[in-house]
Order: C-alpha cells, then sequence, then structure tokens
C-alpha cells in the first residue's frame, strides 16, 4: 500500500511530558481522585483552568459570565490566592506531592482508536495563559464540571444577564460578582441552591421565576427560601430585560399553561438576571475524543456512559463528578462526586470495590419530567417572546432564522418565500440534528462555542418537531474545547516529518484553478504545492 507522506500519519508527535495520571479539574471528585492517586504512588498531574482570565470570561468561556464580573476579576494574583484558598482540598493535594497547575485548560483529547492508531498513547494538549504543549498520560480523570443552559429573551444579550454556575463562582468563590439584586429563572435543584448560596454571599434575591405551576425544587429549599423573605412568581417569566448599558430591572408577567403571556406586565428593579434553568454536564472533551454520550434524564441531560468504577467506552479515560452527571442528591451533597474519584483510582488500582458505596452509586431523578420542563422554558420565553432577538449572540442569528434555516444574513442572500421550510422537509423526514442547523445558519458558531445557544437550538428543533429532547442528537464537539489564540497554538513543536510538507496546507494549487482544470480524482498525495501558489496574493477576504 502507498504511503501519503505528506499525511501527520505515523509521524513523530512531539510530547513534552509524561504522566501516570492526569486529572482534568479541581473540583470535588477532580481534587479527590489526585489526592488518592498521590497517596498510592501515582505520579499525578492536576489541572483546573481557573482562575479564569479577565478576557477569557468576556468571551463566555467556559461559563455565561455575562460580563457580570467585577473588577476584581482582573486581579490575577488576588483570584489564584481566593481560588485556592475557598477549597481547602487543594492545599492537601500539594501536600499529598499531586503537580497542581491552576490557570491551565485541556483543550483538547487523543487516544488511538478507529480513526487514529499511530498516537505514542494517550495524548491531551494543554494550554496557560503563555504557551501549549502536549502531554502523555496513561490513565485520564476528567472532572470538567457542569455549565448552565442558556435562555433567551428581549434583552437576554445587555451585560449581567448570566448563568447561574458563573453567578455562584464570582460570588462564593471569587467575591467578584458585579450584581447586587438578581432576579432568578428556575426552581430546580441547582437553581434553589445557588439562591440559598448567593443570599448567603449577601446577594439580594429581587424574586425567583418559574414557569411551571409550582417550583420543581426540594420543598425544604423553597420553605427556606419563603421563610427568609424570597418572593415566588410561578407561572410567570421575564418579558424583556430593561436598562441603557446594563440590566436596571425586568419585565415579566403570567403565562398559561401552553407558555402564552396572560394579564399585565409588571416591573422589577434588579441590576442581575440569573438563568437557571438548568444544568447540563461538560461533556467537551469526552465527545470530541468519541466516548460514548446519550441523553440520559436522570443525570442531567446528555452524559458519558460510565460503568460503576466510572471509566467511560475508552478504556483508560474516567468521568468524575458533575460532568459525569448531575441529578439533585449529588448537587446538595459533595461527598458524592468526591466518592466517584475515589472509585476512578480505586477503578485504574484494580480495586474499585474497596470504594463502592451503595448510597453513592444510586441517582435518583428529579421529581418532574427534564425534557418538558425546558422545552416549557423555551416555549415561554423564546417561542411566545415579545419581539425578536438573538438566540445565538456570537452570529447573531434568532430563533426564526434558526427554524426556517436562513442564511448568515452578511450573504445577502434573499429570503426564500416558501412555507414550512424547515430542517425535516430538507431532510426528508430524517432526525433532526443540531449539526445541520450550524452548518446552515452558523447559529453555534461563535467564539463561545454555543455554550449559549445549543440547548436552546436542540429545543427549538424538538418543538418544531413535536418530540422530546432526547430525540435530538447532541451538536457535534471537535478540538479545540477552548478557543486557543494563534499565538500560542503555533508554539505546538513539530517534528521535522511533519513540518516537511507543511506549505501544502497553505499553498493549494486548485484555489487557483478553474474547475475544468482540476483532476477528476483530486487528492491530497498526489498534488505538489509550487512556489507560485504559495506567494499568492488571494487575500483572506476573497
Amino acid at each position: 500500500m502507498k504511503i501519503d507522506e505528506k499525511s501527520v500519519a505515523g509521524k513523530e508527535l512531539i510530547v513534552q511530558e509524561q504522566t501516570q495520571l492526569l486529572v482534568v479539574g479541581a473540583g470535588p471528585a477532580g481534587l479527590s481522585a489526585a489526592i488518592e492517586g498521590a497517596r498510592r504512588g501515582l505520579s499525578v498531574v492536576l489541572i483546573d483552568e481557573n482562575p479564569i482570565p479577565f478576557q477569557t470570561m468576556g468571551d463566555e468561556v467556559p461559563l455565561h459570565y455575562g460580563q457580570g464580573m467585577s473588577g476584581v476579576a482582573r486581579n490575577r494574583n488576588a483570584m489564584i490566592e481566593a481560588f485556592v484558598t475557598s477549597e481547602p482540598l487543594i492545599q492537601a493535594a500539594f501536600e499529598a506531592g499531586v503537580d497542581v497547575r491552576l490557570g491551565t485548560a485541556c483543550w483538547g483529547l487523543y487516544a488511538n482508536g478507529p480513526g487514529v492508531h499511530w498516537l505514542p498513547g494517550t495524548v491531551a494538549g494543554l494550554v496557560d495563559e503563555e504557551r501549549g504543549w502536549l502531554i502523555g498520560a496513561e490513565h485520564v480523570i476528567v472532572a470538567a464540571g457542569r455549565r448552565d443552559i442558556g435562555l433567551g429573551f428581549p434583552g437576554w444579550e445587555k451585560p449581567s444577564v448570566m448563568g447561574v454556575t458563573a453567578a455562584i463562582t464570582l460570588a462564593t468563590r471569587f467575591g467578584a460578582l458585579n450584581p447586587r439584586r438578581v432576579v432568578i429563572l428556575g426552581t430546580s435543584a441547582e437553581a434553589l441552591t445557588a439562591a440559598v448560596a448567593l443570599r448567603d454571599a449577601g446577594i439580594e434575591i429581587a424574586a425567583i421565576m418559574e414557569q411551571a405551576a409550582e417550583p420543581v425544587g426540594p420543598a425544604h429549599l423553597v420553605t427556606q427560601l419563603r421563610s427568609a423573605g424570597c418572593e415566588f412568581y410561578t407561572r410567570h417569566v421575564v418579558r424583556e430585560a430593561l436598562g441603557q448599558g446594563s440590566v436596571e430591572g425586568v419585565l415579566i408577567s403570567a403565562v398559561d399553561k401552553t407558555g402564552r403571556a396572560v394579564g399585565e406586565e409588571r416591573r422589577i428593579d434588579c441590576d442581575g438576571v440569573v438563568l437557571a434553568v438548568g444544568v447540563t454536564p461538560v461533556v467537551d472533551l469526552l465527545a470530541a475524543l468519541g466516548c460514548h454520550i446519550v441523553f440520559q434524564p436522570e443525570r442531567g441531560g446528555y452524559a458519558p456512559v460510565v460503568d460503576e468504577g466510572q471509566r467511560t467506552s475508552v478504556h483508560n479515560i474516567f468521568a468524575v463528578g458533575d460532568c459525569a452527571g448531575i441529578w439533585p442528591a449529588k448537587s446538595l451533597d459533595r461527598s458524592i462526586a468526591a466518592g466517584e474519584g475515589l472509585r476512578a483510582v480505586g477503578t485504574i488500582l484494580g480495586d474499585a470495590k474497596n470504594y463502592e458505596l451503595a448510597e453513592v452509586l444510586e441517582t435518583d431523578r428529579p421529581a418532574y419530567d427534564m425534557s418538558t420542563y425546558r422545552m416549557a422554558w423555551v416555549r415561554a420565553s423564546v417561542i411566545e417572546a415579545r419581539g425578536e432577538f438573538h438566540v445565538c449572540q456570537c452570529e447573531e442569528v434568532t430563533a426564526q432564522e434558526i427554524l426556517e434555516l436562513r442564511p448568515p444574513r452578511y450573504l445577502g442572500c434573499q429570503a426564500d418565500g416558501r412555507k414550512g421550510r424547515s430542517l425535516s422537509s430538507l431532510l426528508d423526514k430524517a432526525p433532526q440534528n443540531p449539526d445541520q442547523v450550524k452548518r446552515l445558519t452558523r447559529a453555534g458558531m461563535g467564539p463561545c462555542q454555543g455554550r449559549r445557544c445549543r440547548e436552546q437550538i436542540a429545543a427549538l428543533l424538538a418543538l418544531q418537531a413535536t418530540v422530546p429532547l432526547a430525540a435530538i442528537p447532541l451538536a457535534g464537539y471537535r478540538a479545540p474545547a477552548r478557543p486557543l489564540p494563534l499565538a500560542i497554538a503555533s508554539q505546538l513543536q513539530e517534528s521535522a516529518d511533519q513540518a516537511r510538507h507543511w506549505e501544502l496546507w497553505f499553498g493549494i494549487p486548485s484555489q487557483w484553478q478553474s474547475a475544468c482544470e482540476v483532476p477528476e480524482f483530486y487528492t491530497v498525495a498526489a498534488n505538489e504545492a509550487t512556489v507560485a501558489a504559495v506567494s499568492g496574493t488571494r487575500g483572506g477576504n476573497d
């Protein structure tokens, strides 16, 4: 068989360091795993992207910060100190001999499989503020946590409309939350727990909104918050966020069972809106690697399939903590996540049974249908909105443009006058797929990498097709799972064999040829880049 010398396959991969165990995420699950691994003799590298640089927060990565961070977030030293002091297990990790690296993100995981057979083992791409590099690991435990589901309404692009996980992180861990009086949307266990934590951190809860007839979270938390003076509005949604530079208040109204507004609108003064209608496992790295991910309502939505030892479908990759699944008891008791981290290490070392606890292995389903609940929020807030707004803020795509698959406006295409234009009609009744929407409309293609809109798009497709959320495939993930500046990406070292034909990818002659001149069976192996092609004058916007 002829080998394509221009392919990177089989070339030497420069991996700058090696470790027996790489742990991604310094929450209770990741820290417990790292400490236990080091205690039992493994070489352990633990990374966590916190504290997030201020500029990265502004890009809504990795959470929906909504520009709600105060000036404290600009002080790097203060953020590092706050992060370390807020989690006692970090000091324990240092003392156990764990190589702890804060401000370091994992942008990609790679392992040999159906599409790749030549890697020297499992490899992770890491990046900090100054450099990017590759690390090899015998085992990887992913403890990437959770993120918030976005929910649009007129004015939701204003500063200080933010996700609940971002608000809690800024308020309780860093003391860097700018809003002081907020309206919270949602009453799940995670939403109510967040409301209690925000109140304890000195944030005034102006109101808690719920589109359902009653709060859906634990009754004891509802009682606790009501006793503290928090006002609940059931069968209500935010109709618009008001304000000039940032949020100054919200207009709310009652809704009926179908999500349509009824009665008069009412204003509530606030300087922030916290979106807590749902949280979802962060599966970016796992999905891009090829781990089996399925919709699991009892685990918060799309989550990796793991065995009793937290092992994913890729034999040396483990998922623990919220990225492995979210349920009410786990949100209320951090020892459950910590137990998952211990079990993963036990599986690696062959004695997972020593860490099995029956109460930890059980998941408790929410008392409501998660799919119906999330779709009801999107129907009431997005479909029944009082005016158009951008569901995908990065690419400025509205709900109607998503459902009608309108091309991006900058292409200058004329609106399609046909009625009934939808994804299902274009796909000839094939399953609705968010990736097709992304390709046709660019919704989800922005710098936030779809973190604010991907679940909304899935819900819109489910509502259009009258199917549950489980019927909508997970939108694809690809590395880098974090925005990677070219100045840092260019530092990733390449072997001489890899770099020998680099000009091929930047000077493909077919770019300057007419269609009739391109060979019928054009392949990379048959193409020879020329100096003339490389030195062409085509601009980046041509």
